[in-house]
């Protein structure tokens, strides 16, 4: 297996899908790679390793170095960190949506270049912002997007992405679901300063594996959130907070930035931080000596979702697929929904029938 790689088997007995099998990414040794090394020289070192979310992965660790040398960021440097984090997680969930997902040809294809063209300036100053906003909206709108992109004009690429994924090609299991929440913050570092990688590489909350991304973020605002979330529902979630992030950055109200960057004091030399990135949230603990790190743990959100008894497996056991491609092109539209920061190996096997 390559070291950026998942494995997820889907186990067939017939047409049902009887289990699971996920084997995680292995992940870089990064305490033993940071131990020792000034604070000052490791944030170019983020900026390499994390080539995907890297502006989250840049503010949980100055957040975590300041929460262990007890000291809070002035509030000019809070927004800066705040609004990179958004205008991040923005681009990375339109490139999860449109960059191959969808059949595209002609104007649809000039439409999706102007977008993430848009989002190249999205870390700018307010101006800036507002006027890749304006950008991205125009081009949603000339890909369907009605009233942004949380509705679709009918007959349109996005409306005929997003009916194809709904109907029979996929049946999914009612399950309950469990979400992460900035409330289960002190748990996970406290685990993660407790247990470091034997935690990260396998989390759990008293034996649960919640969800943590997109979905989970709906859910904060829809507690009766529907226990059957396929492909459209989840990219119909997708499209309503693409929305929402649009019109954060174009009126800079900060109403709705509460919980994107939370840090914590852990002791003498030890903090925390917790930030809401596009894939869920992220934690940085780390110890440090001086100026230097003594001790680095993170967790993303990969971990969570892709876990051998996560979110994916409890989905998608029980389901019932369709015949022919159409079903296992709805898994794979599921699991993409996921949206791992690294790559996915997906096949199928047959166990025997039910």
């Amino acid at each position: 297996m390559s070291l950026a790689l998942i494995d997820v088997t889907v186990l067939l007995a017939g047409s049902t899908i009887a289990d699971v099998a996920i084997l995680p990414r292995s992940r870089p040794p990064l305490a033993r790679l940071f131990a020792g090394k000034p604070v000052s020289s490791l944030r170019s070192v983020l900026l390499r390793l994390f080539s995907l979310c890297s502006a989250a992965h840049e503010v949980a660790f100055l957040s975590a170095f300041d929460a262990a040398r007890n000291e809070t960021a002035p509030p000019e440097v809070r927004k800066a960190r705040i609004d990179a984090v958004i205008a991040e997680r923005l681009t990375e969930l339109l490139r999860g949506f449109f960059v191959g997902r969808l059949t595209l040809g002609g104007s649809s294809a000039a439409a999706v270049r102007a977008l993430m063209r848009a989002t190249t300036v999205l870390g700018g100053g307010i101006a800036e912002r507002r006027e890749a906003v304006l950008q991205i909206r125009e081009a949603l709108t000339a890909l369907g997007g009605a009233g942004g992109a949380q509705q679709t004009w009918p007959g349109s690429v996005l409306a005929a992405h997003l009916s194809g994924l709904d109907g029979d090609a996929l049946l999914l299991p009612a399950v309950e679901q469990s979400f992460l929440t900035a409330a289960d913050d002190l748990d996970v570092v406290l685990r993660l300063l407790a247990d470091g990688p034997a935690f990260s590489d396998a989390p759990d909350l008293d034996g649960q594996i919640p969800e943590t991304g997109v979905w989970a973020r709906q859910a904060w605002h829809a507690p009766a959130s529907p226990l059957v979330a396929g492909p459209a529902d989840r990219l119909k979630a997708r499209s309503a907070e693409v929305a929402l992030l649009c019109t954060r950055l174009e009126t800079d109200e900060t109403a709705a930035d509460v919980g994107v960057v939370a840090s914590y004091w852990l002791g003498p030399g030890r903090g925390a931080a917790a930030v809401e990135c596009a894939r869920g949230r992220l934690y940085h603990v780390v110890e440090i000596d001086g100026d230097r790190i003594a001790r680095f743990e993170f967790l993303a959100p990969t971990e969570w979702n892709f876990h051998a008894r996560g979110p994916i497996v409890r989905s998608l056991r029980g389901s019932a697929l369709g015949p022919g491609r159409q079903g296992r092109d709805a898994v794979r539209a599921l699991v993409d929904c996921f949206d791992p920061c690294v790559g996915v190996s997906l096949g199928f096997r047959e166990v025997g029938h039910a």
